[in-house]
């Protein structure tokens, strides 16, 4: 294990060097000027999302794709990730982590519009779509469908499974004590009753959990938040002061190069909001949906409230913890931090931070699962969906029982090799993006019908 370990260390290494970083946050940088930057339509986009969808074909709510995104994509990220990339890379990671989100909304909204311009039909009526089939269907590139898919499958166990169980396992036994296979056998067991269900029974699920546990989050953080009053400022300083000048170990935090920390913060920030990774334009393709420019500004909207508001938040509570506790905090990683700062919430802290991330770790799973039977299917047919199912339920538990290092390098080596076939289809179909944007925001208008017609599927 120490060796497989040792490999993946070196592989990121490579994956996650200069020229990947320049290749993501370039394609953000990119997109957001060829959509005509089109965060500026935030407003719209939210009021789309909880508007109803009438007489559209798909198979979930636009609300129900984005809850069910948001569940995939608001997890360990959010909380032990942002406290991991400060660790990595000193505060300034957060600012890179925030800027990834702002200029992300334009590459997750191109990743949803390509989803549901490219989605297809099966013969039983479910819609299925997303990377693999613009990169089939769009530049005639099976065998990067087939690259994706599979890294997909893989993917999913790491970033949207054992990082999770992981986190929530060792935040339960350093709050309650309770041992990690116990809590490892109940997440198993939960995991298993939902994702029977199918994509209907995972977007009920996370309709009504993501509302939730994202407000009471949040209002954790704002009672810390407060608390810190006193470092708020000096937080802020430190996070733009740090994410351009390298910074000395001290007050809590380890010496990082600016290089560091934009690594920590954008390999952080593309395993909070998935922004790039082309997860989330898998289930925004089973959207009911009139074309696709309006399922994919809903889409957007949810690496806004991932990256924009709940990491913003999170890191500047970790922040100005530090700062206001560096005795305390010095060399505390991953879930020790969160949870060392949150124990300055006097009686409840801990309480309001495992349930938080209990929340966030289930739907997470929920939401993953289904990304992983999606590229199974796309691979091999609806004959792998419950071996699939089965070895995901296994995998809960032993993310539970296995060691943080290992399973968070394992995710950003996955990452990395998802990332890198959807990237090439965001900007080989720029052009398509473009156009499609231009007209059902400027000539046709929103409520206009999508002239595309969905091949189905044969038997």
């Amino acid at each position: 294990m120490e060796m497989i370990h040792s490999w993946i260390q070196e592989a990121n290494g490579v994956l996650w060097g200069v020229p990947m970083l320049i290749l993501l946050f370039g394609t953000h940088i990119f997109l957001t000027i060829r959509t005509g930057f089109v965060q500026k339509h935030l407003f719209k986009a939210i009021r789309l999302s909880v508007t109803k969808e009438k007489g559209s074909t798909g198979d979930v709510s636009p609300f129900g794709a984005l809850t069910t995104a948001l569940a995939a994509t608001i997890g360990t990220g959010n909380i032990v990730g942002v406290a991991t990339a400060i660790a990595l890379g000193g505060p300034g990671a957060v600012l890179w982590m925030w800027l990834t989100g702002v200029l992300g909304m334009a590459t997750k909204y191109s990743e949803a519009l390509l989803a549901v311009k490219y989605r297809v039909q099966t013969a039983d009526g479910r819609m299925l779509g997303g990377p693999m089939y613009a990169l089939e269907r769009g530049l005639n590139m099976k065998w990067a469908g087939v690259l994706f898919a599979l890294f997909t499958a893989i993917a999913a166990f790491g970033i949207g499974n054992m990082t999770q169980a992981n986190s929530i396992s060792g935040l339960a036994k350093t709050t309650f004590g309770i041992a990690p296979h116990w809590t490892g056998l109940v997440l198993t067991i939960l995991t298993g009753v939902v994702i029977l269900g199918g994509i209907r029974s995972i977007a009920k699920v996370c309709e009504f959990l993501v509302p939730f546990m994202a407000i009471f989050y949040v209002i954790g953080c704002v009672v810390l938040l407060i608390i810190n009053r006193d470092f708020l400022i000096p937080a802020v300083e430190l996070i733009v002061k740090s994410a351009f000048n390298p910074i000395a170990a001290g007050g809590g935090f380890v010496g990082a190069t600016v290089q560091i920390a934009a690594r920590a913060g954008i390999s952080r920030g593309l395993f909070s909001n998935e922004s790039g990774l082309g997860s989330a334009p898998i289930v925004a393709a089973a959207a009911k949906s009139k074309n696709p420019v309006r399922q994919a500004l809903v889409s957007s909207t949810g690496t806004f409230w991932d990256t924009v508001v709940i990491c913003a938040v999170t890191g500047l509570v970790l922040v100005s913890g530090i700062l206001s506790s560096p005795e305390t905090m010095t060399g505390l990683k991953g879930s020790d931090l969160t949870h060392a700062v949150f124990n300055l919430i006097p009686g409840i802290g801990p309480v309001v931070l495992t349930v938080g991330l209990l929340t966030f770790v289930f739907s997470t799973i929920l939401g993953w699962s289904y990304y992983g039977e999606r590229a199974v299917e796309y691979l091999i047919g609806r004959k792998g969906i419950l071996p699939y199912r089965i070895l995901w339920v296994i995998a809960v538990y032993v993310g539970s029982v296995s060691t943080l290092a290992f399973v968070w390098d394992f995710s950003d080596m996955t990452n990395a090799l998802m990332a890198i076939p959807n990237l090439i289809a965001l900007l080989f179909l720029s052009g398509v993006i473009a156009k499609e944007t231009k007209t059902y925001l400027v000539e046709k208008g929103l409520d206009a019908e999508s002239s595309d017609e969905t091949p189905v599927l044969p038997k």
